[in-house]
């Protein structure tokens, strides 16, 4: 990864910092990544904010609650510690709005929250409209495959790392 002093580290929620579990909403499913909670800890540690930016379409297409999400997303604080902010697009992918990832609206807003340039921010996910959504805005990005991952999405990628710490060490290098 080129190196340019990070000032902030989004991640991606569902299949990065935690199991992916479809349109979930309990708070007892949620299970945090191998290494993630380490991984957070180290961003904090070197002075990073840290964000979390995901797309919730389970609202738009009314599988859960705004409050079913309000509580998931309260106990990933649990886990991990309170985020410095949380971006959530609730839309569909046919409702055009541009906060969706891959659009840039999720990291551009979180951005402006934490006071840093998205060159100052890297947005580390397990797909490619993460990776894509990090470009759109200007900000760096790291790729953690899972098996939902594509393989096009791993090729495309300009970092790509085995595992959440992994991608740390590439942010705090």
């Amino acid at each position: 990864m080129e190196h340019v002093d990070a000032r902030a580290v989004l991640f991606d929620r569902d299949g990065t910092l935690v199991e992916d579990v479809p349109y979930n909403g309990d708070p007892l499913a949620v299970r945090p990544m191998e290494g993630a909670v380490a991984a957070v800890a180290a961003a904090r540690a070197h002075g990073l904010a840290v964000g979390v930016v995901s797309n919730q379409s389970g609202v738009g297409r009314g599988l859960l609650t705004r409050d079913q999400l309000t509580a998931v997303n309260a106990r990933v604080d649990e886990i991990f510690g309170a985020f410095d902010t949380w971006q959530i697009c609730p839309h569909t992918p046919d409702d055009g709005c541009h906060c969706r990832k891959p659009e840039p609206g999720l990291v551009l807003a979180a951005c402006a929250e934490l006071g840093a340039l998205p060159e100052e921010t890297v947005v580390v996910g397990d797909i490619g409209g993460d990776v894509e959504a990090a470009e759109r805005a200007g900000a760096r990005s790291v790729l953690v495959p899972t098996p939902a991952t594509r393989a096009e999405e791993v090729w495309r990628a300009d970092n790509v790392a085995d595992d959440l710490p992994t991608a740390m060490r590439l942010v705090l290098s």
